[in-house]
């Protein structure tokens, strides 16, 4: 289980996040929807190490890792899909997926897994990444992440100006990696894709916590979600 506790942070002096706590359970989708600037993006990047905590603890299966370095956080076994992909453009496919393999020492087996989840990506390993589409490029940032063979994935806006079948190809994805155990944590503003995929849906306002309902519920009455993310 992915579990933060009361977490503040933020850009230097900028506190961003206030008093955060949340918790994705094996198998099971956490959306965190929220208005731009309430702090979702934030949340990743401190999950990551990527920005340093001023108070709370972060865990994963027991382990704390908020105490680590960026670098170890991978390592750990969390994978991160951020907003923009940030794939190494001049370097092939094939080289972009083994430095995944190499962050855990995952075996020829976890990238034919991988390759299985998306056969597109098969057809171009030695093809630079930067020459991709932008949904192919989405599939190997993605692909990359799943290299770590991760117990939880971060996955920030992975659907950002994607084609519907492309989407699609990112949802069965996501969804399977719920099956097999991965608690997913995932950030994405298009509401209507995110209550077809999420177990739950947590809501964060000023780098707060809102409510947390099952998604069932909002599906029901999307007048909540109006509530939190509406102009």
């Amino acid at each position: 289980m992915l579990t933060l506790e009361a977490i503040n942070s933020g850009y230097g002096a900028a506190q961003v996040l206030r008093d955060l706590s949340l918790s994705v359970a094996p198998g099971e989708i956490l959306c965190l929807l929220g208005r731009n600037g309430a702090g979702k993006t934030t949340t990743m990047q401190t999950i990551m190490g990527l920005l340093p905590l001023m108070s709370g603890r972060i865990t994963l299966d027991g382990q704390e890792i908020s105490c680590l370095p960026p670098h170890e956080v991978p390592r750990a076994g969390v994978g991160y899909i951020p907003q923009g992909r940030r794939l190494f453009t001049g370097l092939s496919v094939a080289q972009n997926l083994e430095i995944g393999l190499q962050v855990r020492k995952s075996g020829p087996e976890v990238l034919e897994e991988v390759l299985e989840l998306f056969p597109r990506l098969r057809e171009r390993m030695d093809q630079p990444a930067q020459t991709l589409s932008g949904g192919e490029q989405q599939m190997l940032a993605t692909a990359r992440a799943l290299c770590l063979r991760p117990k939880a994935l971060l996955l920030d806006e992975p659907t950002e100006g994607l084609q519907p079948s492309m989407i699609e190809a990112i949802r069965q994805v996501i969804v399977k990696m719920r099956d097999t155990g991965v608690a997913i944590l995932l950030v994405e503003q298009r509401v209507d894709a995110v209550l077809s995929v999420a177990d739950r849906v947590a809501f964060i306002e000023n780098g707060r916590n809102g409510e947390t309902l099952d998604a069932e519920a909002l599906r029901a009455d999307h007048s909540i979600v109006d509530r939190y993310v509406g102009v």
